[in-house]
């Protein structure tokens, strides 16, 4: 698990919890917050396993903060980002977290499952960092400047 701080921070800390397994497209993703000081904290996990352990306050993540944030990829062993985030959105205590899929495909199948279980948004991961730069700001200024999230609870 990795965390990340940013200098330009709203008035309460916003905490991301990244679900991704590839280590590359991670660590891109972290790279990119880093660079750009995007957003406050940010977790990972590996797998929609971890995932769910990490929401559900599970094992070594007993204490770990809620995030205000969800990334999620969808295409990950042992349990996929679809699974994960039918879970969420089933769970009363959970699915007030907005779930941004975050994923490479862009199949108009992953897309409307994704909407059908209740994703909050859907972004296509940009192979180039510039372009994945951009997108890390873009969700920055929506999600944190733009939007009123729920409470954490």
């Amino acid at each position: 698990m990795s965390t990340v701080n940013s200098a330009k921070a709203p008035v309460k800390p916003i905490e991301i919890l990244l679900v991704d397994d590839d280590d590359e497209d991670a660590f891109l993703t972290m790279k990119a917050f880093e660079r750009d000081r995007i957003l406050n904290r940010v977790h990972r996990v590996e797998d929609g396993i971890a995932a769910t352990a990490y929401l559900k306050r599970e094992g070594q993540f007993a204490d770990a903060v809620r995030p205000d944030l969800v990334l999620l990829d969808l295409n990950m062993p042992r349990k996929n980002g679809r699974e994960v985030l039918k879970e969420i959105k089933e769970d009363p205590a959970l699915r007030g977290i907005p779930v941004v899929v975050f994923t490479t495909s862009d199949d108009d199948k992953d897309i409307l499952e994704s909407y059908e279980h209740q994703a909050n948004s859907y972004i296509t991961k940009p192979v180039d960092l510039d372009k994945l730069r951009e997108v890390f700001k873009t969700i920055e200024d929506y999600w944190f400047h733009i939007v009123k999230l729920p409470p954490s609870r």
